[in-house]
């Protein structure tokens, strides 16, 4: 998939300028990509190192209980993000997909992926709304690059998108319905910390 990069800052209104590339799927799924899209990555990253009440989480798998692979926080709605350019990230994009989705963006989970061996299995965001109803998740990706796959939920081929610091990959229509997502584990990685804005009762 190659996106053209496109960005950025509008200088006369502090506002940040969205012009992603969509690709359709199928079922109604949908995903835009645009690159270098947030503003100053690096100050953002180290807010969100230093700033975010990390936890670990640990879920039952088959017959024991394991770590999740990954440390996790989730703002709610209301709650203050750890920096600037996260709120005005979530108002630009509010702005931008209000005529189709309907509602802002409120929420903000966080996802801090320590190495390679931090990882997300195939899942869709399916708690809540996303089960029965078109929705968006906003995904701004901070640090060293990882890969996003997607494919049909069901079966099928799957797409790989890599996502770079700075870097905004939005899921739109069915997509949490239809299609799946994962970050695999690597061999070799960096940190690497994901933000996911999302609207209200979307999970």
């Amino acid at each position: 998939m190659d996106y053209q990069t496109s960005l950025f800052a509008d200088d006369t209104t502090d506002s940040v300028a969205l012009a992603p590339e969509r690709r359709r799927l199928t079922r109604g799924a949908w995903v835009d990509v645009q690159r270098s899209w947030l503003a100053d990555p690096d100050a953002v990253f180290s807010a969100l190192v230093e700033e975010v009440p990390w936890r670990a989480e640990r879920r039952e798998m088959y017959d024991s209980v394991v770590d999740v692979p990954r440390l996790v926080h989730t703002y709610l709605a209301g709650a203050p993000l750890p920096h600037p350019a996260l709120v005005e990230a979530r108002t630009a994009l509010s702005r931008h997909y209000l005529p189709e989705l309907g509602e802002p963006f409120v929420t903000a989970g966080c996802c801090f992926y320590r190495d390679g061996r931090d990882s997300v299995a195939w899942h869709g965001d399916t708690i809540g709304r996303g089960r029965t109803a078109d929705t968006m998740v906003a995904i701004v990706s901070v640090g060293d690059p990882r890969r996003l796959l997607l494919r049909p939920r069901g079966g099928g081929s799957s797409i790989a998108l890599t996502m770079g610091h700075g870097d905004l990959v939005v899921m739109g229509g069915s997509c949490q319905r239809t299609w799946e997502h994962a970050v695999p584990k690597v061999a070799h990685a960096g940190p690497r910390i994901s933000v996911q804005f999302r609207p209200l009762n979307v999970f």
